[in-house]
């Protein structure tokens, strides 16, 4: 079912943008991006196959842009083309999730670090509504909602430290682990626990205490590997 209704709207809207002349390189775009989140999103699972022909099917592209996606992608290690056999998904490891978290933890603390000192006004503004609709959603224990609005403060940030490399890593880095911070993120217990969290790094922030900002991230990412951690474990020791 999954599959079936994100086909179907993925199909209509490449239809409708076309698929050659001067759109050909956003088409591009259009269509790796698609995979990749659909890869990230246990749409396709590891193991799975990725047939050309049945993707650029599905998509309503032709097997150009679908071609150059999976190359893309398997520079990136999301796929592995084997011979004689094709392209297969090779997604996120637990390994990996674990890896991002460790970085994560080493460098989002720079990133606080860099808004509290470099944050504009406009984007505090953004900081404070973003934790607010994060809160609103929080109450309504509308998860899918707020893991969005998790991301927003998070990206908000990013592009408050005025480090465009900064800002690329981190926000690769979240968009690989999104099935994780969604399962974490349907936690009651963890979901209120982040929103204080959030709190007080935004209040850090507009106080513009670097130190402070960051000393709170490093310990936000922490906590968030911590219960994703325990998340796992609590899953894997628990009967079918």
């Amino acid at each position: 079912m999954l599959r079936t209704q994100r086909d179907q709207g993925v199909k209509v809207a490449m239809v409708e943008f076309g698929d050659t002349g001067q759109h050909s390189s956003s088409l591009h775009s259009r269509v790796y991006n698609q995979i990749r989140n659909d890869i990230l999103n246990g749409v396709y699972e590891p193991g799975e196959s990725l047939v050309e022909t049945k993707l650029s099917e599905e998509l309503g592209v032709s097997r150009t842009p679908v071609r150059e996606a999976l190359r893309q992608l398997e520079l990136e290690g999301l796929v592995q083309s084997v011979p004689n056999k094709g392209v297969t998904v090779r997604g996120i490891s637990q390994q990996d999730i674990e890896d991002i978290y460790t970085i994560r933890m080493m460098i989002e603390g720079l990133a606080a670090r860099w808004a509290a000192e470099k944050i504009t006004p406009e984007e505090m503004e953004e900081l404070k509504e973003a934790v607010e609709l994060e809160e609103f959603y929080t109450a309504k224990c509308n998860y899918g909602s707020l893991l969005q609005f998790d991301t927003r403060f998070h990206d908000i940030i990013f592009k408050a430290s005025k480090s465009k490399p900064l800002m690329h890593t981190l926000s690769t880095f979240h968009s690989y682990v999104q099935k994780a911070r969604k399962v974490s993120m349907s936690s009651p217990e963890r979901a209120a626990a982040a929103l204080e969290e959030h709190k007080a790094i935004m209040q850090a922030i507009i106080d513009r205490d670097a130190d402070r900002a960051e000393k709170l991230m490093t310990e936000h990412v922490r906590n968030a590997s911590l219960n994703l951690l325990k998340h796992e474990y609590k899953n894997e020791n628990t009967p079918d």
